[in-house]
């Protein structure tokens, strides 16, 4: 029978600044059956950390956090028959909780890492870049000439989907708030990229296209980009809404699609798009295939303790690093 161990957690008793993260130590017992228990190795930071910390996006209480890590099968629970013990592995969507050294995880909800991708680089892209694979292979599956707008594409899952998209033979236009963001879309693969910030930029985005507009409009931005998406589409063009970071998207009478050129609107998500265990293992394996490929890469800006995960959000609130966070237990 496999014994119990301990487990270093960040807990979350109440809603605050980074300072209401404690880190305590608690027994985690033998992996029940269909689980595997996980020595963490390395854990992802995502801004929706900050949200449902702060309590912009509230939990029951109290609770863990964090939404995907890395790390090693050290225990295997009755029934679990696909996975070994040493294997490294990586989860997204496991349930709140990745901030820890050790957890025992669904075995369904793991993916194996392939020997040549570093598993610090897979915990700080993973849930990123399943992102980015879904939205470009099954929201809009891009193809060769296809035009290409990517809002927030200095972003973390903006710099993913710039670089596959052009991968796949898009032309791909980026936007971002600021000459130093612009300059990293620029480096992601974008060929042409618009400061949003700039009163003018839905109109230089269309000139960016020779006026041609784009096929689809990838906007993980809502509240300050979504009307102007809108008019980046090109006639019978898609816009796929997947984030909110400005601010959720206004509501519109659907007859304005037709107005703007008989567009298609979307709002998709990463998790249905991985809801059952095969679909959710070949789309990570496509990852994984476009990581050892070299498009997408891993930038990994900054490493913590998890100790010091309070710093690493208050790093990430400050926009004090750039490129990926990873948190070392």
């Amino acid at each position: 029978m496999t014994p119990s161990a301990e487990t270093r957690a960040i807990r979350l008793t109440t809603f605050g600044g980074p300072e209401a993260m404690r880190l305590e130590t608690m027994e985690l017992p033998a992996p029940a059956p269909g689980e595997v228990r996980l020595r963490q190795t390395a854990i992802g930071f995502n801004y929706i950390d900050i949200y449902q910390r702060s309590g912009k996006y509230p939990l029951p209480l109290p609770s863990g956090l964090g939404h995907e890590a890395a790390g090693v099968v050290e225990a295997l629970g009755d029934g679990v028959t696909d996975l070994r013990l040493g294997e490294r592995v990586v989860y997204m969507n496991a349930g709140l909780g990745a901030y820890a050294d050790r957890r025992n995880v669904a075995a369904d909800r793991l993916v194996r890492i392939p020997d040549g991708v570093a598993v610090e680089d897979a915990a700080a892209v993973f849930f990123k870049a399943m992102t980015a694979q879904y939205l470009v292979r099954k929201t809009h599956a891009v193809r060769p000439g296809d035009v290409v707008l990517v809002h927030a594409a200095a972003g973390g899952v903006g710099q993913i989907l710039s670089a596959w998209a052009k991968a796949l033979g898009a032309t791909v236009i980026g936007t971002a708030g600021s000459p130093p963001k612009c300059e990293a879309a620029r480096a992601a693969g974008c060929d042409r990229v618009i400061d949003y910030s700039e009163p003018d930029w839905v109109a230089r985005v269309i000139a960016a296209t020779d006026g041609r507009k784009a096929r689809v409009v990838y906007d993980s931005v809502g509240q300050h980009t979504f009307m102007g998406s809108l008019d980046c589409a090109a006639p019978f063009g898609l816009v796929a809404l997947y984030g909110a970071a400005s601010g959720p998207a206004p509501a519109i009478d659907p007859e304005l699609l037709n107005k703007k050129g008989c567009l298609f609107l979307t709002r998709p998500s990463v998790f249905p798009h991985n809801a059952d265990l095969g679909t959710f293992r070949a789309n990570a394996a496509d990852v994984f295939d476009a990581m050892e490929a070299g498009i997408v890469r891993a930038s990994i800006g900054a490493r913590f303790e998890l100790a010091q995960a309070a710093q690493a959000h208050r790093a990430a609130e400050s926009r004090s690093t750039v490129g990926a966070i990873v948190m070392i237990p």
